[in-house]
């Protein structure tokens, strides 16, 4: 027995997906035609892909945003998960990466909650505040740019209602916010986020080791509660 998180081998990863992930056809179909593409490594897991779902399963969530949607495999699990009236906003730079995954999203019969906004996330952040959408998002999903991870939360702290919550991606990194040697902006991006979101009083904290770390912040009821 182990009193820390075990680190995966391969053949134990492979046995927690044969005994724990029920992935739909539509949703394996997906993954593997993204991962012929280049950028294939921008895909979440599937082991994450279905405790998101449980999350929002858990928390009855309506409605969603995903910031980086990618060929839409996150996008295509969320929506699955989401009730029939239910509604997840996607943003992302590339329509061309969407329009890998919209026939799956089509096929899956969720195409008509999901509604897409190709351009710059903060752009579309912005125009939901100026809407008045603050409080009316149940669960965000972070997975883009990372310099711009800090801006992204703090617009989701805002869209987000109280109890609701946030989910930040790559957040482990591949393990390279414990490298000194490493000074990209990506990775001093992630490693200040981490280091702010541990003492923002402003929600309830836990980091994951799923797949490239995830981390969950959930809204307090009151943005300023200590």
């Amino acid at each position: 027995m182990s009193n820390k998180t075990l680190n995966l081998t391969e053949p134990l990863y492979q046995y927690l997906l044969n005994h724990s992930l029920r992935e739909p056809d539509v949703m394996r179909q997906l993954r593997e035609t993204t991962a012929r593409l280049p950028e294939c490594n921008m895909q979440i897991a599937p082991e994450q892909a279905q405790f998101m779902q449980l999350l929002i399963r858990l928390g009855n969530a309506r409605l969603a945003i995903e910031i980086g949607t990618f060929t839409g495999y996150s996008a295509l699990a969320m929506a699955i998960a989401l009730p029939d009236n239910g509604q997840l906003v996607c943003c992302d730079l590339s329509q061309d990466w969407m329009e890998i995954g919209k026939p799956y999203w089509q096929t899956a019969g969720v195409a008509h909650k999901i509604d897409f906004h190709q351009g710059d996330a903060l752009n579309t952040l912005k125009k939901l505040v100026a809407d008045g959408k603050q409080e009316q998002f149940d669960l965000a999903f972070i997975d883009a740019d990372k310099e711009n991870y800090r801006h992204y939360y703090e617009y989701c702290l805002q869209l987000v209602k109280p109890g609701g919550l946030i989910l930040i991606d790559n957040t482990l990194w591949d393990g390279a916010v414990i490298d000194k040697k490493n000074q990209q902006r990506s990775t001093r991006a992630i490693r200040d986020f981490n280091t702010f979101v541990h003492t923002d009083p402003r929600i309830y904290l836990s980091q994951i080791p799923v797949a490239d770390g995830l981390t969950l912040a959930l809204r307090k009821s009151q943005l300023d509660t200590p």
